[in-house]
């Protein structure tokens, strides 16, 4: 731990956001936040001249299956199973009250 916040600064830090730490929360989160500027500082180190920018790290390339019609259940034989269905649908309580 390089020390590179103070507890000080967290307890400050921690105030604006209007939290209340105790001093084993303060402890805790200073340690922690002292890994993680430690480990900003070692990646802000390194030589990415050679590196190119990218918008992700992977190449992504879309996987799509072709759009092909398959056979799907019958109509009637799902609503069947339905506690409530009308016109072809399947009659569910409002969510928001009796609709108009």
């Amino acid at each position: 731990m390089s020390g590179a916040i103070s507890r000080e600064e967290v307890a400050h830090v921690a105030s604006l956001a209007r939290l209340r730490l105790d001093d084993n929360e303060l402890g805790t989160f200073t340690e922690q936040l002292c890994v993680v500027l430690d480990t900003a500082a070692k990646l802000n180190s390194l030589d990415l001249s050679e590196v190119p920018p990218m918008s992700q790290p992977c190449f992504l390339t879309n996987v799509m299956r072709p759009d092909v019609i398959v056979p799907s259940l019958n109509r009637d034989d799902v609503l069947a199973q339905a506690p409530e269905a009308e016109n072809g649908q399947f009659r569910v309580p409002p969510a928001m009250g009796e609709a108009p």
